[in-house]
């Protein structure tokens, strides 16, 4: 999870594809600029292709300014992309044929998430209270009778993991294969409500769709990558390599989050900040 060494660069995969890939819930700050300029040089560097991706399946929190506003502050930085954008809202219809392809392995759930936290039996995975199972246990004609209330869409872990070839692995760029553990996250949810597919079946899907050969990503989402490598094990998509990035932090020792009011590049870009201005605060 350090910067890629010289013999790093020339491991990459070929044809190299990177990809920036926001959510527009809120303004850019300066670990998003650090995670857009990490895959742009990368590519640049390489001969390669660099793409931008705009993952908007929360329609409750994104919006289209804040899709403009990606838009304007990756111009800003000097970063260029290929044509066309994908946008994951345009593209809701390939995300359910993935879920359905993956019915037989899933269940409804109708647990809330107060419900799973103050499960006794509820063990801690990597993102916290893993799923105890308790809908996993229902019948076909308990599940049809509840179908009226809100549910979401669980992965049987356990039968997923029997229909695939066994130990997965990935590779991390700079480090080599390194072993997956999904079973870590329990029975991950795949669909909800409001969200009819969830992060993980979207990006695995679309980095397959989109050709994408390295995924730079913060090291916070390192063991999300287990997750996504048994995903696309069931559904026979490539796997690209990876590279887990240090994080940008505060001052104070925490990652730079929207919700925190971290100053955005907007913010910087109004007081007199430049593109290289912002690749000095980034360490690059």
């Amino acid at each position: 999870m350090t910067s890629p060494t010289l013999d790093d660069l020339r491991a990459l995969p070929v044809p190299l594809v990177t990809r920036f890939a926001p959510s527009p819930t809120g303004w850019l700050h300066l670990g998003h600029a650090f995670a857009a300029l990490t895959a742009f040089d990368l590519a640049q560097r390489a001969g390669g292709q660099f793409l931008l991706r705009i993952e908007d399946i929360d329609r409750i929190r994104c919006r289209p300014d804040f899709t403009t506003g990606i838009v304007e502050d990756l111009t800003w930085l000097g970063i260029a992309w290929a044509e066309p954008v994908r946008q994951q809202s345009q593209h809701m219809a390939a995300y359910a044929a993935a879920l359905a392809r993956l019915q037989p392995l899933t269940y409804p759930c109708f647990c809330s998430r107060k419900d799973i936290a103050e499960a006794a039996a509820a063990p801690q995975g990597p993102q916290g209270p893993l799923y105890p199972g308790t809908c996993r246990q229902l019948s076909t004609t308990e599940r049809q009778a509840r179908l009226g209330e809100p549910y979401v869409i669980r992965l049987d872990m356990t039968r997923a993991l029997a229909s695939v070839e066994v130990p997965l692995r990935f590779y991390e760029q700079g480090q080599g294969e390194i072993l997956a553990d999904p079973a870590a996250h329990g029975d991950i949810v795949l669909a909800r409500k409001d969200t009819p597919a969830s992060y993980h079946l979207c990006v695995v899907l679309d980095d397959a769709l989109q050709g994408v050969s390295l995924v730079t990503r913060g090291e916070d989402l390192f063991a999300a990558t287990s997750v996504q490598r048994l995903l696309q094990a069931l559904l026979s998509l490539h796997a690209p390599h990876y590279w887990h990035h240090r994080l940008i932090r505060h001052e104070s020792g925490r990652r730079l989050a929207k919700r925190d009011g971290d100053k955005t590049l907007r913010e910087l870009r109004i007081e007199g900040a430049s593109p290289a201005d912002i690749r000095r605060m980034v360490g690059l």
